[in-house]
């Protein structure tokens, strides 16, 4: 591989030495899937930069109560907790804490075992405290020395206390990060209920009221609701308006007309009205019974949502924020604030903790002087588009209101099928009906297209397209290019205005086809969107795709399972093939998430001598108490060293070690019903690509008639870093490798010293992404065309 570029400005962590330096991690307030990736990523770094590390057990009680609750961690204590929910050190609210005498009897505590270093998981109540606590150090100090509990060597040696948090909350309420750790993973199980519900609400024509968490914030309702296709949501920061009842009851009826048999409503359960009132389940249920006469009941989530395994994500997010926590400590000085470890896009920052407090509790104040629209901008920006991608979908008007556009836009599917398209499809639909257009589905992909399988697609057709895997339209990987003659005329046939393709590479190679083409073939010369949708996520231009993250939770709960098949087996080595084509993405991501060994990739050679080596560092992880490992290899890492090979080979130097399994995931990896990441990802992206479409319809009309044949106007729409961006295609083209499919940098590779070094590798991690404190930004630059926040 070419050589790193930039090797002068990066700044590598091996220079950052924990020898001499203890580091506390504890769990505190609510927990929260998720929590033991955290705990076990900043064990693992900790130990590995040479730091003593500790567990405090049951929260801030067992820092005040000392003795046991204070325990040395080692590599191997961590050992099978990312797949357990919860938080396996435990976790207490603590009334001592906050007072003066407790803090005191905590810092004894931490003084008796030179711990300097905290890292604390959980809400804005713990973080505050952990705060407090940092504030008063030198002065309990002072007092601990005054009162004869510490000597003047104990107080100089323990001087400062430096704390980094990370943010455990499903509800995620925290302002300054996009996700908090346990949030995803508890939309899993909502929608797992709400996919559940929807089969028995069909079966009896019936209406259901669903409660999910959320006492402060309806983070979790409005995106369930995105998910789900939701007729309508209720979350504190959105009261309805007065007179909501009769127009909910008038939407709900208007549905059955439409031959619709069932009707989800989602409250959050601190809902309320505009007069402060509380929205609840049975007023809803009785208003629905009462005005209707529908069959309806009333479903309460309650602490479902807290439990069970974390998803992929979570599992990811948190070991990042592990890992990025103990650089943040090692990195600390006087004068730096605590800091907490968030996620912004695609990137883990560190913000001063106080700075987020501080934004969470106005967030609060303005709720409580009914300034609902600057709470809301409080939230940030992921919140923000969640609820106006919201509203842009479940504001359907009649044919009468609708604007008229006279412009007709064809959808279609591309490559092969990902989780997540028939979201993109319905939402694509649905806005582009709200904007005016006539919406035009293509089955089959372009050779559907130059069949002339299109037809044109209402509101109603897209009705519960989000939970469905696959793709609905139909998709094949046949490219534009041999048929150039017959889409024309089919574009001419039809009058197709302008096109979006949701697919993967082949999307890709087709919307470069139908641009390169343009010069020959006028109809050609209309706006043209791509959405990267494929499990593989090689597409160039963005750093996710649409079905990559239900295919990596299709991994990881495989991986689950095949692990705790080991359990009552001594000493296993699994042997995992995943899919990917030339890219190593699934491969490497579902190893950090699933706690591999060793992770083979095309994007970094390996040859035999690494093979061996990774043998001989699990022949010595078999003789402590972990006595399985796992070993994952992308399809096509390697032509000669094959998954058979491999297998082969460890099963030869193993011998009397361990013994080999080996499994080929194979297709099961496309997943079932999509992921509440990829539905809403999905969702947010098509409505984005529709306005884009619109305004460009709009510029590019001239003469009675559309016309673009500029760059910009054949674009991918993708994720970068932090915003979501529309690129040309004609300027991704040089970005990527065409023999192997996959872009030419990727950014996923940063990843792998992490997976590295939580395996117990000696590695180079670059930390010059890292270690600058950012600011939380409340005043943001308006949206350009191109770009905007996720």
């Amino acid at each position: 591989m070419a050589a790193p570029k930039r090797q002068d400005t990066r700044k590598f962590f091996e220079n950052l030495s924990g020898e001499g330096k203890s580091i506390a991690v504890l769990t505190s307030g609510g927990d929260a899937q998720g929590m033991n990736a955290a705990v076990r990523a900043a064990v693992r770094m900790g130990i590995y930069v040479g730091a003593k590390v500790y567990f405090i057990h049951e929260g801030y009680q067992g820092m005040v109560d000392g003795g046991d609750n204070i325990e040395e961690a080692t590599w191997e204590s961590v050992s099978s907790m990312l797949q357990v929910g919860g938080t396996v050190i435990g976790s207490a609210r603590c009334k001592e804490f906050r007072t003066h005498e407790g803090r005191l009897k905590a810092a004894r505590n931490l003084v008796q075992r030179g711990i300097t270093n905290l890292c604390v998981i959980g809400g804005d109540g713990s973080l505050t405290g952990a705060n407090l606590f940092r504030e008063e150090w030198s002065g309990l100090l002072d007092e601990l020395l005054q009162q004869g509990l510490i000597d003047e060597e104990g107080a100089r040696s323990n001087s400062e206390l430096h704390i980094v948090g990370m943010v455990g909350s499903i509800d995620n309420d925290f302002c300054g990060t996009d996700m908090t750790i346990g949030t995803d993973s508890a939309l899993h199980r909502i929608i797992e209920v709400v996919d559940a519900i929807m089969t028995t609400a069909q079966s009896h024509q019936r209406t259901f009221v669903l409660e999910v968490m959320g006492r402060h914030c309806g983070y979790l309702a409005l995106v369930s609701a995105l998910a789900c296709g939701a007729d309508w949501v209720f979350i504190p920061e959105m009261p309805p308006e007065d007179g909501w009842e009769d127009n909910m009851c008038q939407k709900l009826s208007e549905n059955r007309a439409d031959k619709k048999r069932l009707n989800i409503i989602i409250v959050a359960e601190g809902a309320i009205d505009s007069h402060n009132k509380p929205i609840t389940p049975d007023y809803i249920k009785d208003l629905v019974v009462r005005c209707l006469g529908f069959d309806t009941r009333v479903t309460i989530l309650g602490h479902v949502q807290r439990g069970g395994t974390p998803s992929a994500f979570d599992r990811i997010l948190a070991s990042r924020m592990g890992v990025e926590a103990v650089l943040a400590l090692l990195e600390a000085s006087a004068t730096t604030p605590a800091c907490v470890v968030s996620l912004v896009g695609n990137q883990a920052v560190r913000l001063p903790l106080m700075e987020c407090v501080q934004m969470t509790q106005e967030v609060q104040k303005a709720m409580d002087e009914k300034k609902f629209e600057e709470a809301v901008r409080l939230r940030g920006r992921s919140f923000e588009n969640n609820l106006s991608t919201y509203r842009l979908l479940s504001n359907r008007k009649a044919d009468s209101e609708l604007p008229h556009s006279s412009f007709n836009v064809a959808v279609l599917n591309v490559g092969a099928p990902a989780a997540g398209m028939n979201g993109a499809v319905r939402a694509a639909v649905r806005v582009g009906i709200t904007e005016g257009h006539k919406m035009f589905a293509v089955s089959d992909g372009f050779e559907g297209f130059y069949k002339g399988q299109i037809k044109e697609i209402k509101w109603g057709d897209v009705g519960g397209w989000t939970g469905q895997g696959g793709s609905l339209l139909g998709t094949k990987r046949t490219l534009p290019g041999k048929h150039l003659d017959k889409i024309a005329e089919q574009m001419r046939i039809h009058n197709i205005n302008a096109l979006l393709v949701i697919g993967g590479f082949e999307a890709f190679e087709s919307l470069l086809q139908l641009y390169e083409a343009r010069a020959d073939y006028q109809e050609l010369c209309v706006p043209m969107c791509m959405l990267p949708a494929t499990i593989s996520n090689n597409v160039p231009g963005t750093d996710l795709s649409i079905g990559a993250d239900t295919s990596l939770n299709a991994i990881v709960e495989t991986c689950d399972r095949i692990k705790q098949s080991a359990s009552g087996t001594k000493r296993r080595v699994f042997i995992i093939e995943t899919m990917g084509g030339y890219c190593g993405y699934l491969a490497t991501v579902g190893g950090l998430a699933a706690g591999a060994d060793a992770v083979y990739i095309y994007e970094e050679p390996f040859d035999i001598r690494d093979l061996q080596a990774n043998v001989q560092h699990l022949t010595e992880k078999m003789k402590t108490s972990i006595q399985r490992g796992l070993v994952l290899r992308n399809e096509n890492s390697n032509e000669n060293f094959t998954t058979d090979f491999i297998y082969q080979l460890y099963s030869e130097e193993g011998q009397g070690v361990f013994d080999c399994r080996k499994n080929i995931l194979g297709h099961m990896q496309q997943g079932g019903a999509p992921s509440p990441f990829d539905r809403n990802f999905g969702t947010k992206i098509a409505a984005k690509a529709v306005q884009w479409i619109t305004r460009t319809l709009k510029d590019s009309f001239k003469g009675g008639r559309v016309f673009a044949n500029s760059d910009d106007t054949a674009c991918l729409l993708g994720m970068r870093r932090r915003a979501l961006v529309f690129q040309p295609v004609s300027q991704l083209r040089d970005e990527t490798d065409f023999v192997h499919r996959i872009p030419k940098e990727q950014w996923w590779l940063k990843l792998r010293p992490l997976m590295k070094i939580l395996a117990k590798y000696k590695t180079s991690y670059d930390v010059s992404d890292s270690g600058q404190l950012e600011h939380v930004t409340r005043v943001r630059p308006k949206d350009s065309k191109t770009s905007s926040a996720i």
